[in-house]
């Protein structure tokens, strides 16, 4: 890696005058020249793939390829020019459309339902226009279809016969389709506008069509303006997502993923997310996972693997209706087995997205084989420096971390340090000016960028900032082990346009600037 630092913000918590209530794949480059006003030459955003209606979180996708539509700029759909947006909307649409613009957080319902509406009515279009007159916009779509198959077919059929059933997952659907007869699998194999389900696949094909579209146009021009990509890759998909539909043989879906017991959960955590099968996964040299690292390659120039320990040991609870949890157990058990299934896993994510282009989330309770095995492969890991402490618990020195790392002071998971900072003890605070002589009596706004500085001088070739910390606010992105309105909502508190025209926020964004310079970021 190149030594650098970036910026952390969802896609959902982009703002601009133009949105519809959450950010917009369009709006990628926006949230590059914020950043990079702040010195800042590397954007990461969570994971942005498909959602069930109802969730929030981006860690409970259905599908480990599919964008979520929610996030296409529908104005910059060629179908959807302003006559169509308007008269799709209507009246009671265009006013939902400013409420969902003003709201302080994101409502995703809202949204959905009214992008859902609008790109409805594009699609129409596109079938009369262009499937019907086999036009060379329609062959576009279908050479994307041919090039993205190997995902695209199933997950297309799969949302469309998501959304015949109300919204209810493959494991409630009527056996031919549960089991996915050859005649379900032909609707995709030989996708047709049929006016029936055949439609409505070819209608979710198009839905990625426009978004990959959208995504590949603003990366370059990203890349355009000297700001790289960071994305992040889950570790698992849910139980009831397309990939588990089309691949059940390789996920274990009678039992329950989670964490280990640990000082914050004495019966340890249980996800209800499924777990690898790796005996049956072997038998295609990893191929599924190896497909997720290539496409997550192709959308980013770097990512993030999640939860890195579990693809040395899966920490499983077998659970049935009606009975009580069993006790949980690693999956594999010896260390042997761990050390040579995370190692061959990560060999084959590398081998497939190329080495430099990814980084290991390592953090919690790691056994020091997985750390070792990161070493030996190049492979960088997380610091974050309030949970970095030696033997007798004393913050370490960031300009001691190991150039392959990556430094940050939070992550989406906690407080920003521009709130964290309160939440820790006296001592603490102590210790942590301490390492490079920041007054404890500085004003709010000099002491933050005071840690900045700190941070910035580590050793790790990439620091990372929270967008909440580059602008000052407090707020949280998730509590972990909640489930809230407050999670998985948090937006800019103005569009990046009125951020760019207030004085006082350009003024700390130079400032910031000055810091990544004097330290060679």
């Amino acid at each position: 890696m190149a030594r650098l630092s970036g910026v952390t913000i969802p896609l959902f918590s982009v703002r601009t005058r133009a949105d519809w209530g959450i950010g917009q794949i369009t709006d990628l480059p926006a949230a590059a020249a914020l950043f990079l006003r702040a010195g800042q030459r590397l954007v990461q955003v969570l994971p942005t793939h498909e959602l069930a209606d109802g969730e929030t979180s981006p860690y409970g996708a259905l599908s480990a390829f599919a964008l979520d539509p929610i996030y296409i700029t529908v104005e910059a759909a060629p179908e959807a020019d302003a006559e169509l947006v308007d008269r799709a909307l209507g009246e009671d649409g265009r006013a939902l459309l400013e409420r969902l613009r003003r709201l302080p957080t994101v409502d995703y319902a809202g949204v959905r339902g009214l992008k859902r509406r609008v790109l409805r009515e594009a699609f129409a279009r596109f079938r009369e226009r262009e499937l019907a007159k086999d036009t060379p916009r329609a062959r576009e779509l279908f050479a994307f279809v041919e090039r993205e198959g190997a995902w695209l077919r199933d997950h297309a059929l799969y949302a469309a016969l998501r959304a015949s059933h109300s919204g209810y997952g493959w494991s409630t659907w009527p056996a031919h389709e549960r089991d996915r007869a050859p005649a379900v699998l032909e609707l995709a194999s030989s996708p047709r506008d049929d006016g029936g389900l055949g439609t409505q696949v070819l209608e979710e094909m198009y839905l990625q069509w426009l978004a990959h579209g959208q995504w590949s146009a603003a990366r370059a021009e990203m890349k355009r303006a000297g700001v790289s990509l960071m994305g992040d890759m889950p570790f698992i998909v849910g139980g009831e997502s397309a990939d588990v539909w089309a691949h059940r043989d390789q996920f274990q879906t009678d039992v329950s993923l989670g964490a280990p017991p640990d000082d914050f959960s004495a019966d340890g955590q249980s996800w209800g997310l499924p777990a690898y099968r790796w005996p049956v996964m072997d038998q295609d040299d990893l191929g599924w996972l190896r497909a997720r690292a290539a496409h997550s390659a192709e959308l980013y120039d770097r990512f993030r693997i999640d939860h890195v320990v579990g693809f040395f040991r899966q920490w499983v609870k077998k659970e049935s209706p009606g009975a009580a949890p069993s006790r949980g157990r690693f999956d594999p058990e010896p260390e042997h087995e761990q050390r040579a299934r995370g190692e061959k896993v990560l060999r084959a994510m590398l081998d497939a997205a190329g080495r430099g282009s990814v980084i290991a989330e390592d953090l919690g309770v790691i056994p020091p084989f997985v750390r070792e095995t990161m070493t030996r492969l190049e492979l960088p890991g997380y610091k974050v420096l309030p949970w970095e402490r030696d033997d007798s618990f004393i913050p370490r020195d960031p300009r001691a971390f190991p150039e392959l790392s990556v430094a940050t002071w939070s992550t989406h998971d906690t407080l920003p340090i521009t709130q964290w900072w309160y939440e820790l003890a006296d001592w603490e605070r102590e210790r942590i000016a301490k390492l490079d002589g920041i007054p404890l009596d500085l004003p709010e706004g000099e002491r933050e960028l005071a840690l900045m500085r700190l941070l910035f001088s580590s050793r790790s070739e990439l620091t990372l900032l929270l967008a909440q910390e580059v602008l000052g606010d407090k707020s949280r992105i998730n509590l972990p082990g909640t489930v809230t309105a407050q999670n998985w909502t948090w937006r800019l508190d103005r569009p990046i346009e009125d951020l760019l025209d207030d004085p006082t926020v350009t003024a700390r964004l130079d400032a910031i600037r000055q810091l990544a310079l004097a330290a060679n970021r």
